[in-house]
């Protein structure tokens, strides 16, 4: 093989191999990051031709021509072909026959092609291609390259499974592709998933990578007892990378047409997001219907941060009626379970010692016949303000003061008070810690005064307590080196005693404007008031005895094991009540608690806690769980919950397995054993083809006392393109601990 430099002026003509090579001279290395990359830019325009052939004939001024085993390279451009003509004036080529260009990462064979290689302007006939970026391939009559990130198919094809044929193709009038902003364009596209059309839209645009575009998403679909079939084709606006909105319109067949929307924005110093949807006169219930959910959190200065939380649906029903219902934008701020929707906005203030908030609050009650509860009051306003000092000469300090205004309307008051409260706490404490031991004793002092506006029982529309309280809080630390399992671990002993005193002062004639008693546990059992909220202070001399022993792995800290039992002594007889309707056991001790957790190996854990009553020989409270996960999306759960003062005697088995090859079981089970009923029910099937993932899942819940509700759900996940159908990944989280989706989701928007 010959290798020769040509001149402009040169002919030449060879019979044998040859190779011709067009060199230039580049710039010297840029300095910067930018210059640097400007720099890659220019070198590339300069970058030498090569040609080369078994025959090569022709002018090098003017053009020439390569037989056999053609071959043209310039910088990320490699065309073969059988025949090829080189223009050098131009720095084209074209080529004929068995084309094949490599063309910055991205593979095209076809029929014919012509293309600057300084411009990378270019056409290629009958294409067949495969993209780099996302290893998305097709074919189509005609390619055309705009510049080396822009090319356009027409009637082509579009998928990001391998194969000559593959499970799911995209095909389209003309196929936009666009490198730099990692985004595709189709127009007049039909989507094909096993050959059968599911979707066609005159425009459809998709990302290249996991980024967000702007465009049609695929339609959503699915059914519902309560609403029938669903259909929905969302709207993405990528406004901004921190801002986005979807429009969602969506046919419900009993009920009519609903709009949602989602608003998100992220800023520097503020962020929020705000759901609506609106049913026009839904036909089911002759009224228009529509819910509403946004949060906003804005940093007015490095000190003071503003924020609102709102919620609001039209009717006591709407969670009832629309908690399953197919993509529904607000179904996952507020849970159909939830029926008591906050409206609140504040200021909150923070400094080195000293903190501030300022806020107001009210409520939404939606009321359930069957189960009816109480409106809470509302907060117009609460102002807060707390100053603290640590290790002020060994002491810590603060002084907490709230003053707020209780309001209900008129209707819902029922002999309750509307009223001021102001409450005042100052504590001061000593903290004692050593090695292996600590001692805290603690003085504090709860001063209160109300204002109402009526007259209570006793004739007053004032009154004010102060009541101090005393604390010690102790405890020790034993460690000791064995094993568990036959594995070494260090062991601890953690002995605790905490006691307690506050005078008891009667409160009965006090209102309740925001006080209930706390459920007993280890999370309440160290508390010094056994009320939440400041309208009771609870009487107390006591001693709460607790032993905590931890397992440890000696190298990691991983604990292996722990093991907790706790009780609470009492040396007076507690006095001081919720209301008149409730009662205190007086008795000299509390419940027994008991507690155990842990990893028994790497892939079991288990939690349990006890509240057993010595005197009545009853358990009250119960919950022991067990989770076990072999491997990634290899989970199963057991659980079973008791609560006697709730009523609750329910059995919770959920999990995800792998049935067969790429097909996983999804699966949860709430059953009520007093009320023999099915709280709720889900099973489905997750199918990984890696280009595409099929979930079906079908759910069954109870939304209130007597309703339930039945939903199905289906989503085709065409990875590189969207998804089509309802998304279930949300609920398969919330329902299934431990659930891992069997590939993440590549959706347009999300």
């Amino acid at each position: 093989m010959l290798r020769i430099l040509a001149s402009s002026s040169s002919i030449l003509l060879l019979r044998a191999a040859a190779l011709l090579v067009v060199s230039l001279s580049l710039p010297a290395l840029a300095q910067t990051q930018t210059a640097k990359v400007r720099r890659d830019k220019a070198a590339d325009k300069l970058e030498p031709t090569t040609i080369q052939a078994e025959q090569i004939t022709g002018r090098p001024d003017r053009e020439v021509l390569l037989e056999r085993d053609a071959e043209v390279v310039r910088g990320q451009c490699q065309l073969n072909s059988d025949k090829a003509i080189f223009y050098q004036e131009e720095n084209e080529a074209e080529a004929e026959g068995n084309v094949r260009l490599l063309y910055y990462g991205d593979r095209y064979a076809g029929d014919k092609a012509r293309l600057n290689l300084d411009t990378g302007v270019g056409w290629m006939t009958h294409p067949v291609y495969k993209l780099l970026k996302n290893n998305a391939q097709g074919k189509g009559e005609r390619v055309d390259f705009e510049s080396r990130d822009k090319a356009t198919l027409t009637n082509g094809t579009y998928s990001t499974c391998e194969g000559a044929r593959p499970d799911w193709y995209m095909r389209a009038g003309t196929l936009k592709i666009d490198k730099a902003q990692d985004t595709g364009r189709a127009s007049n596209s039909v989507v094909y998933f096993k050959d059968v059309p599911i979707f066609a839209a005159p425009e459809l645009s998709f990302p290249l990578t996991a980024g967000r575009k702007s465009g049609f998403l695929p339609p959503t679909m699915g059914t519902t007892t309560r609403g029938g079939l669903e259909l929905s084709l969302p709207y993405y606006f990528n406004i901004a990378p921190n801002r986005d909105f979807t429009l969602t319109p969506k046919w419900i067949t009993r009920r009519g047409m609903q709009l949602g929307g989602d608003v998100r924005y992220l800023e520097e110093n503020y962020a929020g997001e705000t759901k609506v949807e609106y049913l026009m006169n839904d036909r089911e219930a002759g009224r228009d219907r529509y819910s509403i959910a946004s949060t906003h959190t804005q940093r007015l200065s490095p000190n003071l941060v503003f924020s609102w939380n709102y919620n609001k649906v039209s009717d006591d029903n709407y969670f009832t009626d629309f908690s399953q219902n197919i993509g529904s934008v607000t179904n996952n701020q507020v849970p159909s379970a939830q029926r008591l929707l906050a409206r609140e906005a504040g200021l909150n203030y923070s400094a080195a010692d000293w903190s501030a908030m300022a806020r107001v609050t009210n409520y939404q009650l939606l009321q359930d016949p069957a189960s009816p509860i109480t409106r809470p009051y509302e907060r117009l306003p609460q102002l807060a303000y707390r100053t603290w000092r640590q290790d002020a000469n060994g002491f810590d300090w603060s002084v907490d003061t709230e003053l707020t205004r209780f309001w209900l309307p008129a209707f819902d008051l029922a002999g309750r008070p509307n009223g001021d409260r102001l409450v005042i706490k100052p504590q001061v404490s000593y903290p004692i810690i050593g090695a292996g031991y600590f001692i805290k004793p603690k003085l504090s002092i709860h001063a209160s005064r109300y204002q109402l506006d009526s007259t209570t029982t006793s004739g007053s529309d004032s009154m004010s307590r102060t009541l101090p309280t005393f604390s010690l809080d102790s405890g020790l630390i034993f460690e000791r080196d064995t094993k568990l399992f036959g594995n070494a671990v260090t062991q601890t002993l953690e002995p605790r005693l905490f006691y307690v005193y506050t005078p008891y002062r009667d409160q009965s004639k006090f209102p309740l404007f925001d006080t209930a008693e706390a459920s007993f546990g280890f999370a309440q059992i160290f508390s010094e008031n056994r009320f939440i909220g400041s309208d009771r202070i609870a009487d107390a001399n006591q001693l709460t005895a607790a032993l905590v022993s931890r397992f440890l792995d000696p190298t990691t800290g991983w604990e292996r094991l722990r093991l907790a039992i706790g009780q609470r002594f009492y040396f007076k007889d507690q006095r001081v009540l919720l209301d008149a309707a409730t009662s205190t056991p007086n008795e000299s001790r509390s419940d027994l608690l008991l507690a155990a957790s842990g990893r028994l190996s790497k892939t079991v854990s288990f939690d349990t806690a006890l509240q057993y009553s010595e005197t009545t020989r009853r358990l009250y409270n119960a919950n022991f769980s067990v989770q076990w996960q072999p491997a990634p999306k290899h989970v199963l759960n057991a659980e079973y919950r008791y609560l006697r003062e709730n009523q609750l005697d329910q059995i919770n088995l959920s999990g995800q397995w792998p049935l067969a090859d790429r097909w996983f079981g999804v699966g949860r089970v709430s059953y009520s054993l007093p009320e023999r009923r099915l709280v709720e029910g889900m099973a489905g099937v997750e199918y990984n083809a890696d280009c595409w993932i099929l979930r079906l899942v079908a759910r069954r819940l109870a939304t209130s006392a007597q309703d339930e509700n039945t939903a199905f759900f289906i989503q085709l996940q065409l990875n590189g393109l969207s998804q089509i159908g309802s998304s279930p990944l949300n609920l398969l989280r919330d329902s299934i601990p431990g659930y891992q989706p069997v590939r993440p989701s590549s959706a347009a928007a999300n």
